[in-house]
């Protein structure tokens, strides 16, 4: 079975045997897709409101320009990914570092 321990505040799971558990797969399984959403999420709702902004902008002035959204879109991805970017890096680095931790842990 696997018990729970901590290595820089974040919560790892600590085998007691060399063999991986039901529960290690699913924890990793978990904390892969919390680290993508967190990583991504903020960069394409950002994307996903400049796009209803600027399709509620279309319908209200009658401009039927397919090309309009665009640079609207691209430019608000650009802002966040440019304010965002140090702490996208940091999570993904955590996320790797806790990897490899377990990967040494099952090797042993």
């Amino acid at each position: 079975m696997a018990t729970n321990y901590k290595i820089g505040g974040v919560k790892l799971l600590k085998l007691q045997e060399n063999s991986m558990t039901v529960e290690f797969v699913i924890y990793w399984g978990q904390q892969s897709l919390r680290t993508v959403i967190l990583v991504t999420g903020p960069v394409l709702l950002g994307g996903m409101f400049a796009g209803i902004l600027v399709g509620l902008f279309q319908t209200i002035t009658s401009i039927n320009e397919m090309t309009l959204t665009f640079i609207p879109k691209i430019a608000v991805v650009i802002i966040i990914l440019l304010f965002l970017m140090p702490w996208m890096l940091n999570t993904i680095i955590d996320f790797t570092t806790n990897v490899f931790a377990q990967i040494a842990i099952i090797a042993n």
